[in-house]
This record gives structure tokens, sequence and C-alpha cells, in this order.
């Protein structure tokens, strides 16, 4: 072999390692359902916690972040997200999950909770609720 493979192989291996690194270092998702309620998660800065809740939004009910966490420690991602149950195409009314995402922006503690409700009905206690407990480091 020559000098210009052996450069080469140790620049690819050094991106490599490089990549490795990075992968190992990131926060990654925490994922959890509405068995984690009422539980405490701790995260780091820069996780983001995604919260899957089951749901059916054709008749009304929603989930919806009630106390809004310290913006200081968790910031919501995006906008609440809607994946149907696999029944099969063209099924109407066919629940599904939804599925909120938030960023631990700063260390503290704080508490999210939300209520599956329709919207409208203010005088109505809500049909369920999730609260977890957050320790961001």
């Amino acid at each position: 072999m020559d000098k210009k493979t052996y450069i080469v192989g140790g620049v690819i291996i050094a991106i490599l390692l490089i990549l490795v690194v990075l992968i190992a270092d990131s926060p990654g998702e925490v994922q959890l359902t509405a068995a984690d309620n009422d539980s405490k998660v701790e995260l780091k800065s820069g996780q983001v916690l995604s919260i899957t809740l089951e749901s059916n939004p054709t008749t009304g009910y929603t989930w919806e972040v009630v106390d809004t966490p310290g913006e200081q420690v968790m910031q919501q991602v995006g906008e609440i997200e809607f994946i149907p149950n696999r029944q099969g195409p063209g099924i109407v009314g066919s629940g599904g999950v939804q599925i909120i995402r938030f960023e631990c922006v700063n260390a503290g503690q704080t508490v999210l909770k939300l209520v599956y409700h329709r919207p409208w009905e203010t005088e109505v206690e809500p049909l369920e609720t999730f609260s977890i407990h957050v320790a961001a480091r």
C-alpha cells in the first residue's frame, strides 16, 4: 500500500470515531405512555420527552397541556400529533394516539399536566388526566 491509501484510511477512521462519539453523547428521546402517569422522569438538557396517549379526536376529545411547564425548564416542540390506528384505510371515527413532545431546555423541576377533554366543555371534568414530574439537569 502506498502513503495515500494510509492517509485516506486514517481520515475515514477518524471521521467514524467522531461520529461514534457524537452519537453516544447525544441525549436521545425519552418515551412515555399512560402507564407512566404520575411518575418522575429525569432528563438532561437537550433531551426530548415524548408522551404518547390513546385518543379519538373524532369524538371531540383531545389531549391538551393545562399546566404549562416552566418555560425555563421545558418547551413544547411542535404541535400535538395524531396517529390513527391501523385498522384499515378509510375507517371513519377510529381512534389512535396523540403524541406530545417537550424539549428540556434548562436545569430545574416542573410538572407537566395534560387533560383529555372536549375543549369547549369548560364546566365539565376531563375524561382523563396525565401528569409527570420532571427533574432536569
